[in-house]
């Protein structure tokens, strides 16, 4: 059975979990910017964590499956609907074959991952069905979707057939993931970051600014990397380095000063210094950032860092554990 797409939107795409292990041949991890929200998406409604969903990025998605399906969706603060009834983030959903789900522009966040039962089976690239639209592969033949568009989807699980039966009346489970999983634009973001390899190539008053000033998204941000617009940034040299390895999350400075955060389709090297690292936890907010956002950092200890990631990882297989029991 297929997805089919009436009306694409902004920029939809599909993603999953990422391409993993290919980083020294140039190759973009990529995946869904916020892989956190997809793994609890799937899991809502009985997919494998790294099954492919959609990512969508501003709205106007209209959609039809083409049998019944259970469906749910994290991210910005988004009103999707299938015909009149709501459907909230963080509750698995059944759609009949033939309704329509729309997904209209957020009011806070510019992202959402919308994940169907069984998965987007497109055939996997390097091990990804993720989209990489700068390198045009993967995904539906290597692009965002357009109007018209059919994707397949794959076989339901088990879990995910006794969900359809289960919310056959209701439409809308009554469980839900936390509020802080499913919902996670800000309209205050606050990102945690620890210092980069070049923190000592900076002025101590740059060093103070970046966690004291606001930071101004710049319309000129992408998957690839969110730009800023000030305030500006400066070194204590004019000499960038050979170019090493960068991740999502690294914070680089150019000549200019303005800080650029890289993101899930950020390049695998670069030359320009590094002052510092937004956390994994927070990359789920860097994802939400849209022009005009003002952006706050503030400096953890890279232990903290470790901790908070191994705390959500703990709650997240507590979330799993309870999701097993409503299916017994």
């Amino acid at each position: 059975m297929n997805l089919s797409v009436t009306q694409a939107g902004f920029l939809t795409s599909v993603q999953d979990l990422g391409r993993n292990g290919f980083r020294q041949f140039g190759v973009s991890v990529g995946g869904a910017l916020d892989s956190h929200a997809l793994r609890v998406a799937n899991l809502l409604i009985g997919n494998d964590e790294s099954d492919a969903g959609l990512e969508i990025t501003f709205g106007g998605l209209r959609m039809r499956l083409q049998d019944k399906r259970v469906i749910a969706w994290c991210g910005g603060d988004f009103d999707i609907r299938s015909g009149s009834t709501p459907l909230p983030a963080g509750h698995a959903c059944v759609l009949d074959a033939g309704d329509e789900l729309a997904i209209d522009q957020p009011k806070i966040g510019c992202r959402a991952w919308l994940t169907i039962s069984g998965g987007i089976d497109v055939p996997p690239v390097l091990g990804s069905r993720s989209t990489d639209l700068r390198a045009k592969f993967g995904g539906l033949i290597g692009r965002a979707l357009r109007d018209g568009d059919e994707a397949p989807l794959g076989n339901q699980s088990e879990f995910s057939r006794s969900l359809v039966d289960l919310l056959r009346e209701r439409r809308v489970a009554s469980w839900s993931s936390p509020v802080e999983w499913s919902s996670t634009a800000k309209t205050e973001t606050v990102l945690r970051v620890i210092r980069g390899v070049d923190w000592p190539r900076f002025h101590e008053v740059t060093r103070q600014r970046l966690s004291s000033d606001a930071f101004v998204v710049s319309p000129d941000s992408d998957r690839m990397g969110v730009r800023f617009d000030g305030p500006e940034l400066h070194r204590n040299d004019d000499v960038d380095h050979v170019s090493e390895a960068v991740a999502p999350g690294t914070i680089q400075v150019p000549p200019g000063g303005r800080p650029i955060l890289l993101l899930g389709d950020c390049q695998t090297i670069g030359g320009y210094p590094k002052i510092a690292h937004v956390i994994t936890v927070d990359l789920s907010l860097a994802a939400q950032l849209r022009a005009g956002n003002h952006v706050r950092f503030s400096e953890v200890s890279m232990a903290n860092a470790h901790r908070l990631l191994l705390e959500r990882e703990r709650q997240l297989e507590r979330f799993r554990i309870g999701l097993r029991l409503h299916d017994s």
